[in-house]
C-alpha cells in the first residue's frame, strides 16, 4: 500500500483530489459504457453486418464468441489485478478490448468477425471488473454511495441509447462505425487513467494459477454454451447438451479441488468465508437472472401486445431504467449519510418480487400507463440492489483481495444472466408455441416453429385471426416467465435476510474497524495518490 501524503502537503492534497478524482471516475465511467454498450449497439447493426459478410448460419457466435470470451476473462483479470497492479491490468484489457474493436471492424468474412469479437471479449472482461476494483481502491465504502447513481445512469444510458445509437451508426455511416466508435472512446479513458491515476505498484512472486484458470475457463465455457444453446440448437436432453453439462460439472468441481491447493488461487476461497459475501454472490446472481429477463421480454411484450415501435425498443424500458437510477442515487446518498445499508437488500427483494408478480399479471388488455408502472416497481427493486452488492461485497473482503471480490462478484451477475435468458426464453418459447397451436392450430404451429419471437413485418403480414392468437399466446409467455422470475426472487429476499450489518469503512462515525475477519481492513491511501 502506498504511503499517504505529507503532512505539509495536507491542504494542497485537499484542494486537488475532486478534480482528480473526478477526472478518474469520468475515465472509468466512459470504460463502463464501452462495456454495457457493445453487445446492444451490435445487435442493432447485426442485419447488416449478415447482409454483407453472409454466414446467417453462423450468426448466434458473433454474439455468443464475445460472451463467452468476456466470462471467462472475468476471474482472471481480477486476480491480475490483485496480483501485479489495478492500474496496469485495467489499460491492458483497454488495450486488448480496443484492438478486438478495429480488428471487428475490419473483418473481410463471418470467420473473421466471430475471432475478432473472441479477442475483443478477453478485454472486455477486464473493464468492468477494473472499473469496480479500482473504485473499491480509490474509494472507502462508507463514501462509495454517493457514487452509485453515477454507475446506474451509466447502465441506464447504455440500455436505453444502445439500439438507438446502434440503428444511427448503421444507417449512417455503415456497421463498421458499431466497432470503430469504440475507439476514440476508448482512447479519452486511456489517457486520463495514465495520467492521472496514480495507485501502489505491485509484483506478486507467485506464478498465475494456469491450470485454476483454465478449469475455471472450461467450466464457465460450458455453462454458457449449455444456456446459450439449449433449448434453441439442441434439444435439454439431447447428448451435446448432457456432454456439456458433464464437461462442465467435472471442471467447476476439479477447479473447486485445486482451489484449496493453489499457491495463488485465481479465485481464494478463503472469500466466500465472509457470509455477507456469499450472500451478496447469491443476490446478485438472482439480480442478473431477472434483470437480462426482463430487458429480453419487455420490450417484445409492448411490440408484440401493445403495438409499440421496435425503433424505439431502448426507450420502452424508460419507466424501469427511471425507477432504477433515481432510487440507486438515494439508496447511494443514504447509505454515505448513515452507513446502513441492509434495509437496501431487503427492500430490493420484496419490490423485485412484486414488480415481477405485477408484470405477469398483464396480459393483451395492458395499456401501456399500467404496464409502466409494474416496471417502475421493478426498477425500484432493482436502484436497491445493482450497486449495494457489489459495495458489500467489496466491504466483506481484505484490501488485497478486491480485484477476486469485484470479478467474482461481477462473473455471479454474468452467469445469473445467462440462466436467466435460457430458463425464462425456453419457459416463454414453449408456452408461446403451445398457446399458437391451441388458439390458431396447425397455422399456429408453422407460425412458430423455427422461433416464438417474431417481429414487426412479419407480424403484419399475419392473418387477423393468427396475429391475435400470437399476441395472447406472448401474454400468456411473458406471464409464465415473470411469474418464474418472481419464484426466483423470493430466494434474493431469503439471502437479504441474512445479510449482517457491518459498519463499512470510511470516513464518518463508522471508521472504526468492525465486523468479523474479513470484513474490515484498513482504509486505502490510494485516495491520497490519485493526483
Amino acid at each position: 500500500m502506498a504511503e499517504s501524503a505529507a503532512p505539509a502537503a495536507d491542504g494542497e492534497k485537499s484542494e486537488k483530489q475532486p478534480r482528480s478524482i473526478r477526472v478518474v471516475l469520468l475515465a472509468l465511467m466512459i470504460t463502463m459504457m464501452l462495456a454495457m454498450l457493445d453487445n446492444l449497439i451490435v445487435g442493432t447493426a447485426m442485419p447488416t453486418i449478415v447482409g454483407e459478410l453472409g454466414g446467417l448460419e453462423h450468426l448466434s457466435w458473433v454474439v455468443t464468441a464475445y460472451t463467452l470470451a468476456t466470462a471467462a476473462a472475468t476471474p482472471l483479470w481480477g486476480k491480475l489485478g490483485d496480483m501485479y497492479g489495478r492500474k496496469g491490468s485495467f489499460m491492458t484489457s483497454i488495450v486488448i478490448f480496443l484492438a478486438g474493436s478495429a480488428l471487428s471492424g475490419m473483418a473481410q468474412n463471418m470467420g473473421q468477425l466471430i475471432g475478432f469479437r473472441a479477442v475483443q471479449g478477453l478485454g472486455a472482461g477486464g473493464l468492468m471488473v477494473g472499473v469496480m476494483a479500482i473504485i473499491g481502491d480509490l474509494i472507502p465504502p462508507r463514501e462509495r454511495g454517493k457514487y452509485q447513481g453515477m454507475m446506474a445512469g451509466v447502465m441506464a444510458l447504455a440500455m436505453i441509447g444502445g439500439p438507438l445509437v446502434g440503428g444511427t451508426i448503421t444507417d449512417n455511416w455503415g456497421w463498421r462505425w458499431a466497432f470503430y466508435i469504440n475507439l476514440p472512446l476508448g482512447v479519452v479513458a486511456l489517457v486520463a487513467i495514465s495520467a492521472v491515476l496514480h495507485l501502489p505498484k505491485k509484483r506478486s512472486q507467485a506464478r498465475v494459477d494456469y491450470l485454476g484458470a483454465a478449469l475455471l475457463t472450461v467450466g464457465i465455457t460450458s455453462i454458457v454454451l449449455v444456456t446459450t444453446w439449449g433449448g434453441s440448437q439442441y434439444a435439454w436432453t439431447s447428448a451435446r447438451i448432457m456432454e456439456l453439462i458433464g464437461i462442465g460439472v467435472a471442471a467447476l468441481v476439479g477447479f473447486v479441488f485445486w482451489q484449496t491447493k493453489a499457491a495463488e488461487p485465481v479465485v481464494p476461497l478463503h472469500i466466500f468465508r465472509s457470509r455477507n459475501f456469499s450472500l451478496m454472490s447469491t443476490i446478485g446472481f438472482i439480480t442478473g437472472f431477472v434483470m437480462f429477463g426482463a430487458t429480453l421480454f419487455l420490450p417484445l411484450y409492448q411490440q408484440a401486445v401493445q403495438g409499440a415501435s421496435a425503433t424505439n425498443s431502448g426507450l420502452l424500458l424508460l419507466p424501469m431504467l427511471g425507477a432504477m437510477l433515481v432510487v440507486s442515487m438515494i439508496a447511494g446518498r443514504v447509505t454515505t449519510n448513515s452507513g446502513r445499508y441492509k434495509v437496501f437488500p431487503l427492500a430490493g427483494s420484496v419490490l423485485m418480487i412484486l414488480g415481477l408478480f405485477l408484470l405477469s399479471r398483464m396480459d393483451t388488455g395492458t395499456s401501456r400507463f399500467t404496464s409502466g408502472v409494474y416496471m417502475a416497481v421493478l426498477g425500484a427493486g432493482m436502484g436497491c440492489l445493482m450497486q449495494i452488492t457489489m459495495l458489500v461485497a467489496q466491504n466483506s473482503v481484505e484490501m488485497r483481495d478486491m480485484g477476486v471480490a469485484s470479478s467474482s462478484t461481477t462473473l455471479f451477475r454474468t452467469l445469473g444472466s445467462s440462466f436467466g435468458v435460457a430458463i425464462m426464453g425456453a419457459l416463454f418459447n414453449n408456452r408461446v408455441q403451445h398457446v399458437m397451436a391451441e388458439r390458431a392450430g396447425a397455422l399456429g404451429s408453422k407460425i412458430t416453429e423455427k422461433s416464438a419471437s417474431l417481429d414487426a413485418k412479419s407480424l403484419q403480414k399475419l392473418p387477423a385471426v393468427a396475429r391475435e392468437a400470437y399476441q395472447y399466446a406472448v401474454s400468456a409467455g411473458t406471464h409464465s416467465a415473470f411469474l418464474l422470475g418472481a419464484v426466483v426472487a423470493v430466494l434474493a429476499l431469503a439471502a437479504a435476510v441474512f445479510v449482517k450489518e457491518v459498519p463499512l469503512r470510511g470516513a464518518g462515525p463508522d471508521k472504526q474497524a468492525g465486523g468479523a475477519a474479513g470484513d474490515a481492513a484498513e482504509v486505502p491511501s490510494a485516495v491520497a495518490e490519485a493526483v
